[in-house]
């Protein structure tokens, strides 16, 4: 029915907007997740702030003391988000395979509107 074909659309689209939210809620997991890792000798020597100065370490990008249990939280929520996106990404996928051209539309749409927002 017409009914039922344009809430498949609207279900496909609604997918394939969440997939573009999970996909784009990861790049923000990695980059604090890479801010949690601790940086390397040379660069925690120049960060050094002298006694009462203002050095780099005051700056306006230091970074937080390495916290590991901070940073396996950060990689345990992307991997959660790698398996959302994975199984929303085959279901999309599977819809599309069903050669319909509206769901196929559905679906582009949801991804255009998706990264939009």
């Amino acid at each position: 029915s017409r009914a039922g074909m344009a809430l498949s659309v609207l279900v496909i689209l609604l997918l394939a907007m969440l997939y573009e939210a999970i996909k784009m809620g990861k790049a923000v997991l990695l980059r604090r997740a890479l801010l949690a890792l601790p940086r390397s000798l040379s660069q925690e020597l120049l960060a050094e702030p002298e006694e009462g100065g203002t050095g780099p370490a005051q700056g306006r990008y230091h970074r937080a003391p390495f916290a590991p249990g901070r940073w396996f939280q950060y990689h345990i929520g992307q991997t959660l988000f790698h398996v959302v996106q994975v199984v929303l990404g085959y279901m999309v996928m599977l819809a599309v395979m069903s050669y319909n051209a509206w769901i196929f539309l559905g679906a582009i749409a949801g991804s255009t509107l998706g990264y939009f927002v």
